[in-house]
């Protein structure tokens, strides 16, 4: 069975970025996707960003895009979200996770079989 780690949070300030990382324990199906999602205290989990594991195709949460990119190296079985312009609401604990399902829909958490532990992100004012 996979096993991720997600690493790469901290704190930050508005406008600081941080690169997190979601380590694989073996390697993933070339059908998967890799998604990203973030939960802060007291509201629901939001859907960040996916990539698909052979083809690299991307998805973005609307208040992310043009701020997150999502990127991939199969060959260590690892993915990575890059996180520009960061504002104090992105603050939240970021999960990654993987779906092996066949051309899943990448913005529902049900679609996912595997979940990192999370690392927390806080972007100060």
């Amino acid at each position: 069975q996979v096993q991720l780690v997600d690493s790469g949070g901290g704190l930050v300030q508005a406008g600081g970025s941080l690169r997190l990382s979601c380590a694989a324990s073996g390697p993933i199906d070339s059908w998967a996707t890799m998604g990203w999602f973030r939960q802060a205290p007291g509201k629901e989990r939001e859907f960040v960003a996916a990539i698909t594991w052979s083809g690299g195709r991307t998805y973005y949460g609307d208040y992310v895009k043009g701020r997150f990119t999502i990127s991939k190296d199969s060959a260590v079985n690892t993915g990575y979200l890059q996180m520009n312009s960061l504002k104090p609401e992105d603050t939240a604990v970021y999960y990654c996770a993987v779906s092996i399902r066949y051309l899943p829909q990448e913005q529902r958490s049900g679609e996912y079989d595997y979940w990192g532990q999370g690392t927390q992100v806080t972007v100060s004012s």
